[in-house]
């Protein structure tokens, strides 16, 4: 048997061209910046549970922010 023929009917899961449009920003400023800082294993963990990691960081910093101007 051919495996190689097999396997080249099968469809490529990362063909489709929805996967190749820009994702749309879920405010209205565009996410243009990125930002990286260490954290320990287990809240990696806890954030990656989440259902949306970025966003729910994206509110965890903004709210700590909003908080920090009242002060």
């Amino acid at each position: 048997m051919n495996n190689a023929k097999t396997l080249s009917t099968m469809p490529n899961p990362k063909g489709n061209p929805q996967n190749f449009e820009p994702a749309q920003p879920k405010g209205d400023k565009p996410l243009t910046d990125q930002l990286s800082f260490r954290v320990s294993k287990e809240m990696k963990e806890e954030v990656k549970a989440k259902d949306d990691p970025p966003e729910f960081c994206r509110q965890a910093i903004q709210k700590a922010l909003d908080e920090d101007k009242k002060k």
